[in-house]
């Protein structure tokens, strides 16, 4: 059997009836059109007022009082003690973000990695970080590391 174009249907549901509103009240959807009452729901075009409108009165987020400062542009880095590279890492290894996160000692959102200098050092590491605290460079040099600052 050949399929034409002008025997094609469209598949079961595809085709919907469009609902006719403000069309008398025998259709069941005259009077107010399925918008509900009066007032500003019921107007045409943006009926929503904008995010925090309370009708009129003072909004929440400005009757609250504003105290100290916020620094929305701090940066927040995971931080990482010497004693826990000591603990995690063989001699010889490289140090890097990725490689924290896979060992499971950095999780979560950072803007990078800072290290600490609290504990002791003796393997020769090399470590890629965001920043380094100048005990944490100075004992990682001693042992006969590298240090790398990362953007």
């Amino acid at each position: 059997m050949s399929t034409t174009l002008n025997k094609m249907k469209a598949p079961k549901g595809a085709n919907k009836k469009m609902k006719r509103v403000g069309r008398g009240e025998s259709s069941g959807h005259g009077k107010t059109s399925t918008r509900g009452g009066k007032g500003q729901t019921a107007r045409k075009g943006n009926s929503k007022p904008r995010l925090g409108f309370e009708g009129g009165q003072t909004p929440y987020y400005r009757r609250l009082p504003k105290r100290g400062f916020k620094n929305f542009r701090r940066e927040d880095f995971a931080v990482v003690n010497v004693d826990t590279l000591e603990a995690s890492y063989k001699a010889g290894e490289t140090v890097d973000e990725a490689s924290l996160r896979e060992k499971g000692l950095v999780h979560g959102r950072a803007d990078g990695v800072r290290i600490l200098g609290d504990g002791a050092l003796a393997k020769k590491l090399t470590v890629k970080a965001r920043g380094f605290s100048a005990s944490a460079k100075e004992k990682i040099e001693k042992a006969g590391g590298t240090v790398e600052i990362v953007k």
